[in-house]
């Protein structure tokens, strides 16, 4: 499967678990972007997110200006999704700190780089 925002994708047609952090911490006040809302691309998968996610869980920065957010942001706008820079609460969901999320091989529900 060829994504033109992502590249190249494999398709996981199998079932799986949902990745989550190992050393989850609080991450309130932490930075994270928001979003228009966007369907989960498991086949199948009702979920909708209203942040920058992986595997679910909104991906958090605990700086507003790191580079990695500031190009993560810069994707979203690129494809239309109308991305803002907001503070982390935990009310908006579960969250994974963006390091923790790249360390573990940058999990995604049902779609892996080939």
């Amino acid at each position: 499967m060829v994504d033109p925002r992502l590249g190249e994708l494999e398709l996981v047609v199998d079932e799986e678990e949902l990745w989550h952090e190992d050393d989850a911490g609080d991450h309130a006040g932490w930075s994270c972007v928001r979003t228009d809302p966007f369907p989960c691309p498991a086949e199948g998968c009702e979920f909708v997110a209203d942040f920058m996610t992986a595997a679910h869980l909104i991906l958090v920065w605990e700086e507003r200006d790191d580079p990695n957010l500031l190009r993560h942001a810069e994707r979203a706008k690129r494809v239309g999704r109308n991305p803002r820079i907001v503070e982390y609460e935990p009310s908006f969901g579960p969250s994974a700190s963006y390091y923790a999320w790249e360390a573990s091989g940058r999990p995604v529900h049902a779609v892996r780089p080939e």
